[in-house]
């Protein structure tokens, strides 16, 4: 074999690897998931790691209650996080199509978010309400109905002891 063939073709798959790895980054600097809850109450955006970059709430959020809005926010940040693996998988596909290692990262990613049976609404699964059957009277409230006891006046002795004895 040529030497200069050799170096050649060494030369130009190294720029070709460089072009697809630009590519790449380019690619990966625009990755992230979002997902919608089907009521519209939560919003979730997930960056290509799947850390948490936005979450909104609409109005409907607050008639939840605090168990059924938890389990719609995982539910919906969970769709948004296979949304974001999806898109890092296509970023990577330019310099892993085809190779071990590609096929590695997708049976990863299918083996987490594979197809999950239809289920119910996460709302729907949630059967407790976070609202009391009755709830407490407020402490001011309570504070407030109790008659007021007067406190003794302070003598002139005890000021000076205050300077020494906090308590």
């Amino acid at each position: 074999m040529d030497p200069y063939a050799w170096v050649n073709d060494f030369k130009t798959r190294a720029a070709e690897l460089q072009r697809k790895n630009a590519e790449v980054q380019e690619n990966l600097a625009g990755v992230s998931g979002t997902a919608s809850s089907k009521d519209g109450a939560v919003k979730v955006t997930v960056g290509p790691n799947g850390g948490l970059m936005n979450l909104q709430l609409g109005h409907r959020a607050v008639e939840l209650g605090a168990p059924r809005l938890t389990a719609l926010i995982l539910e919906t940040a969970r769709q948004a996080q296979k949304n974001a693996a999806t898109q890092v998988i296509e970023a990577f596909r330019p310099i892993g199509e085809g190779t071990q290692a590609m096929a590695m990262i997708t049976d990863v990613v299918e083996e987490e978010f594979g197809e999950e049976p239809e289920e119910e609404h996460a709302v729907e699964r949630i059967e407790e309400d976070d609202a009391p059957a009755s709830a407490p009277a407020a402490p001011a409230a309570a504070a407030a109905s109790e008659p007021r006891q007067a406190r003794a006046p302070r003598r002139a002795d005890d000021e000076d002891d205050d300077d020494n004895q906090p308590w």
